[in-house]
């Protein structure tokens, strides 16, 4: 009954593939434009691949990017959408790994814009937690281990989430940090004859990370509470026009007990305390039971990674994910999402919190915070 349930609602899903490139967007009143339905449905399109495949016939099927340098990974000049983007590494140097997730730097730019829609450091743009790669199996975000599964030297990231343009798109990734980095990567893609291809309510993709970089000192628990959420871990401050489509969100909890409890606070388009959505903790939020400290994913929410460290439940990194793709946030002037660190923010300045944001807005946002420079992006091990 419950594989049933899962399938059904999959089946169901409107919206996360749309049925773009129809000629008279005349559909038979029994199709609700669901999730599979791009499998049957002929439209005008041209299908690519961008990927680093060898020139030269052979099988080194791989691209370096030196130190101090940027590798184009796709750059078309027509109307078009990405529907998949996978990319993998083989390295056993630990050094070298955790330059992959926090040295590189993934950044996509929409319809000739000169700032990047998507700024963020490619591990984490893929779910990696802290430099901790775990499986994880959603809609959006998938992660598979290579052969070795005791002490796999490569993992496959995958990203399914659409990317639409209307003129132009270009991915890169610059490597910030001191080691070469080798990958391989496919990027497919749909091209479309002209932009009257995409309704004209088509947001772009955004991205944006964030990490606690200022210190506080912890507020008291005992008889304090949270009315206003300024005190919050910000998750995503924007302004703009569009919606809220999810994140992920990695807590190094630097004590042997469980650090959740948090709610989540989202304020739309300026308003006050209250806000719209408030939750009642940070189990809710990704779908899980009474603090989790055992592993799971699934389609829109998850703790994927949980390493309790030393064998203490909950000590050390905690990644965690909630996509909002039947339920995206709507927003028409501004949103912060936000989150207590602990309960009514005990745990401010006592554990470090960072997370990748994902929207989508019309046009491109101009006015995005930089992305920290890679000193304030180190893994955190201790």
């Amino acid at each position: 009954m419950k594989s049933f349930t899962l399938c059904f609602v999959i089946l169901f899903i409107g919206g996360i593939s749309a049925t773009w490139g129809q000629g008279n967007r005349q559909t038979h009143a029994s199709l609700n434009n669901g999730f599979m339905d791009n499998a049957f449905l002929i439209r005008d399109y041209q299908s690519k691949r961008a990927s680093s495949w060898d020139r030269s016939g052979g099988n080194n099927d791989w691209k370096v990017i030196k130190p101090d340098s940027t590798l184009v990974l796709l750059e078309e000049s027509q109307a078009g959408c990405i529907r998949h983007f996978y990319w993998t590494f083989i390295d056993s140097d630990e050094g070298s790994i955790t330059n992959y997730f926090r040295g590189l730097v993934l950044r996509m730019y929409w319809d000739g814009s000169g700032i990047p829609s998507v700024e963020v450091p490619l591990g984490d743009f893929f779910g990696v937690s802290n430099g901790l790669v775990r499986n994880l199996k959603s809609l959006t975000f998938i992660t598979n281990p290579s052969q070795l599964s005791q002490h796999p030297l490569s993992w496959g990231f995958n990203c399914y989430l659409p990317m639409p343009f209307a003129r132009d798109a270009r991915i890169e990734i610059e490597n910030q940090g001191p080691c070469p980095a080798r990958i391989w990567y496919h990027i497919d893609y749909e091209i479309y004859k002209d932009d009257s291809t995409l309704p004209a309510n088509s947001g772009r993709l955004h991205a944006q990370w964030n990490i606690s970089s200022v210190k506080k000192s912890p507020m008291p628990r005992s008889g304090n509470s949270n009315l206003s959420g300024k005190d919050n871990y910000t998750i995503l401050e924007v302004k703009g026009n569009g919606q809220f489509v999810g994140y992920f969100l990695t807590v190094i909890n630097h004590e042997r007990q469980w650090w959740g409890e948090g709610d989540d606070m989202v304020f739309i388009d300026g308003e006050e305390f209250p806000p719209s959505i408030h939750g009642t903790g940070t189990e809710e939020i990704f779908g899980g039971g009474a603090c989790p400290d055992i592993e799971y994913t699934g389609p829109y929410t998850g703790f994927h990674c949980i390493e309790n460290r030393q064998g203490f439940p909950w000590s050390g990194t905690n990644g965690m994910y909630r996509f909002y793709l039947v339920d995206p946030i709507r927003f028409k002037k501004s949103i912060r999402v936000s989150i207590e660190q602990g309960d009514n923010n005990d745990k401010a300045g006592i554990n470090d919190y960072c997370s990748t944001a994902f929207w989508y807005q019309l046009e491109v946002n101009q006015y995005r915070q930089p992305l920290p420079p890679l000193e304030k992006r180190k893994v955190n091990y201790k």
